[in-house]
């Protein structure tokens, strides 16, 4: 429908709340982006308005990784046809192609097979030549999917600086900034790897920002961090490297390895990116979708980073505030964010993502009837957890306000939800552009 058109059906605010952030995950699945922005026409591929003529290439591949990546290589090898000579990507969610390779790795965790996929990646663009086309499919989880290991870093390594990393807190411009100087293929090293071929990325960014050298870990651009950068981070938030991990990057700050390259490198004379979604097509998708709905929608960011657990308070403040007095717009009304928040671990393990701990997060702090808070990862998958987030009300948590605070102490939010009725499952979506909350206030007293 339009946008003049009259609100489909009435739907309860739980309802819409689900509809959102359905409709966010399936504008910025592949198969919907990839057709909107690359094509044939008589004067070869065009891709987000930028023409490169086929009849200049011997060969034109398919090379990257990440959660997207296996639903990109499938929308390519369908406009390509037989224009297309080959390639790798190493994904999470598995397809079925004819002419491109899909290996299955592993994220938010490294995995042998994801070392195996990235060294054939690796391969491939080693072997390109100043007459071979890559088309590059860069998307987030790369940065976890894509290992390929330096030096004498093993994927044990890989795997527990991952680990202890991601649960210290850090941003993903740190995480990605250490990543980048224990891999051969992030940091611009797949670019360099493949020159003198002409490189062109397709990105799905998962960043806030969309700040492309952090995008799975900027495989194909310049790099704007050092070894002496990952070290402060690594020094920032106290982890204990494996030795091998740490020697390497000690090499880097002395000079004995070839830092990442720089924008001036050869490397990438021949590349360019364009970013095909990000955050900010979810939410505008999701605000539509509120729209016909019949709610006014206002998207807050997709900017949205810190402790989910802090970041909830404020949404709830928002949402209560149009609740009581109808600023800064009158319910009914929908307010959207994206981002990326983070968790720092305490004492337990984990279980449940950012996604979730924001929703529990601020079901302990909503107290008002007429408001219903969604939070979901848009791969489907929130942290190390099968479900993808939760929907919450104020009658969440209701008689169990105790235990609640007890799972968020102990990053337990999963089980909580669990036994509330309230997570979110839809497997793994083929797509990854960070975090999709929204707030429903309601002009009623009902949130079932």
């Amino acid at each position: 429908m339009t946008r003049d058109d009259a609100p489909i059906e009435a739907a309860t605010p739980r309802a819409v709340a689900r509809s959102c952030i359905d409709a966010g995950v399936e504008a910025a699945h592949p198969a919907t982006v990839v057709e909107d922005a690359v094509s044939l026409t008589e004067d070869g591929l065009e891709i987000d308005g930028a023409v490169y003529d086929l009849a200049s290439y011997d060969d034109v591949l398919v090379l990257g990784g990440g959660n997207a990546a296996g639903k990109v290589a499938a929308a390519l090898e369908s406009i390509l046809g037989d224009r297309l000579t080959g390639g790798v990507v190493v994904t999470d969610v598995p397809e079925p192609l004819s002419t491109i390779d899909v290996v299955t790795g592993s994220h938010p965790t490294p995995n042998e097979r994801g070392v195996a996929g990235a060294e054939r990646v690796l391969a491939h663009a080693t072997g390109a030549t100043a007459d071979t086309l890559v088309l590059g499919v860069i998307t987030g989880g790369g940065s976890a999917l894509l290992p390929a290991p330096a030096g004498d870093v093993t994927l044990a390594d890989l795997q527990t600086v991952t680990d202890d990393l991601l649960g210290t807190g850090a941003t993903i411009h740190e995480i990605n900034a250490v990543r980048k100087h224990l891999s051969a293929i992030k940091g611009g090293r797949l670019a360099a790897a493949a020159a003198p071929a002409t490189v062109v990325g397709l990105l799905l960014s998962d960043v806030v920002g969309d700040d492309l050298d952090v995008i799975a870990s900027g495989p194909l651009v310049p790099d704007s961090s050092t070894y002496a950068d990952a070290l402060d981070v690594i020094d920032r938030y106290d982890v204990t490297l494996p030795p091998r991990a740490e020697r390497h990057l000690e090499r880097g700050t002395e000079a004995d390895l070839a830092e990442t390259p720089t924008p001036d490198a050869d490397a990438f004379v021949r590349v360019e990116t364009h970013v095909l979604a990000n955050g900010l097509t979810a939410l505008r998708a999701a605000a539509d979708t509120a729209a016909d709905h019949g709610y006014t929608p206002l998207v807050l960011s997709s900017r949205v980073r810190g402790e989910a657990h802090e970041a909830a308070k404020t949404h709830v403040g928002i949402a209560e505030e149009i609740r009581a007095t109808g600023t800064p717009l009158d319910p009914p009304a929908v307010v959207l964010s994206g981002g990326e928040t983070t968790v720092t671990l305490s004492t337990g393990s984990g279980a449940g993502g950012p996604n979730q701990e924001f929703a529990l997060s601020a079901a302990i702090e909503l107290d008002a009837d007429g408001i219903v808070v969604g939070s979901v990862d848009t791969d489907g998958i929130d942290g190390a957890s099968d479900a993808a987030g939760a929907i919450i009300d104020a009658k969440t948590v209701d008689e169990t306000t105790k235990e609640a605070r007890a799972a968020l102490a102990s990053n337990e939010a999963a089980p909580f939800l669990e036994a509330a009725d309230a997570l979110v499952e839809t497997g793994p979506t083929g797509t990854n552009v960070n975090d999709l909350r929204v707030l429903v206030v309601d002009d009623t007293d009902a949130t079932n």
